[in-house]
Order: structure tokens, then sequence, then C-alpha cells
């Protein structure tokens, strides 16, 4: 099936649920960069003694966490605990099925990954190099790739929830 024809699929209510949800992930990021900035200056005696640069790239690992915390428990949820992958509870193959609130998850995780891909851009190489960006752009190209065919979600999901490990990656 060709790209055009699976666009022409998506229906307006799912556009503007996913630009919406890339909107809110957006925000959340540049909300918790902000308030982590502000919670490591009150409980972290090093945060003051950073330079702006050590104290964007703190920053930036708090909204990180933060998105791998939201994006490993969505999984977790969505895969272990909701009915949407449960075995008989749909009449869809595994591989089909979807959700709104999957397809909020995966919109949300968009726009973290769009945030963190504009920051290491911005700031090039201070927070990553190419694999960093790589690892990004592939990242959001599945995404999108999942939500406009309706497909793949599963596999998606499952590899969010992968997320749990940036905290320790943070907190090298």
């Amino acid at each position: 099936m060709d790209l055009e024809k699976l666009i022409g699929r998506v229906t307006k209510n799912e556009k503007e649920l996913w630009f919406m949800c890339v909107m809110v992930g957006i925000l959340m990021c540049n909300i918790v960069y902000r308030v982590t900035g502000l919670v490591s200056l009150t409980f972290f005696d090093c945060y003051a003694k950073l330079t702006k640069l050590q104290k964007m790239e703190w920053n930036n690992r708090g909204f990180s966490t933060f998105h791998a915390f939201v994006a490993a428990g969505g999984a977790l949820y969505l895969l272990i605990w909701s009915d949407l992958f449960g075995e008989g509870s749909l009449d869809e193959p595994l591989s089909n099925r979807k959700s709104v609130l999957s397809d909020s998850m995966l919109g949300i995780s968009i726009g973290y990954f769009l945030s963190d891909m504009g920051m290491i851009l911005w700031y090039y190489p201070v927070l990553g190099g190419l694999e960093y960006l790589l690892h990004h752009v592939l990242s959001v190209f599945s995404i999108i790739l999942s939500l406009i065919s309706g497909q793949g979600q599963i596999y998606i999901l499952m590899v969010l929830f992968t997320e749990s490990t940036t905290p320790f990656v943070n907190l090298r």
C-alpha cells in the first residue's frame, strides 16, 4: 500500500489528536526542563556551581528522565494491564490493535523526541553526536509510520518500554 492511500485512511480526528499530543509532548519537555532547574537549584548545591552549558545538559537529562518514566509507564500499562493486547479481547490481530490512549502515548513521545533532537542540534555536539540524532530520527519515523498505518503499535510500545533504561544512562 502506498503512502498516499495510508494517509488517506487517517481520519481528521486522528490527525488532530496526534498533533495535539505532539504539542503536549513538546510543552511537557519545556515545563520539566524549567522545573528541573528550579528543583535542582533548591536541592543540589553543586547545581549553582555548574556553567550555563552544564546546567542546560543537567536540565535536558531531567526531561529525558521524565519522558522515560511516562513512556515506560504508559507502555507497561498498555501492554500488560489494559485489555488492548489481551488474548481474545478484540477480533483484530495483535499487530493491528490501537487505541486513543496508545495513539496519545506515541504522539507525546514524538513531541519528546523532537524537543530533544532540537536541543541536540542547537547545542551540537554537547548533548550527543550523530548516534543520538540517528536514534531520534529513527524513533520518530517508526512511530509516525505506526500511527499512519495503524499497525505495529504493540512493537513500538515494547521499544518505548525500553526507555526505562534512560534514567540509568542519564546518571552517568
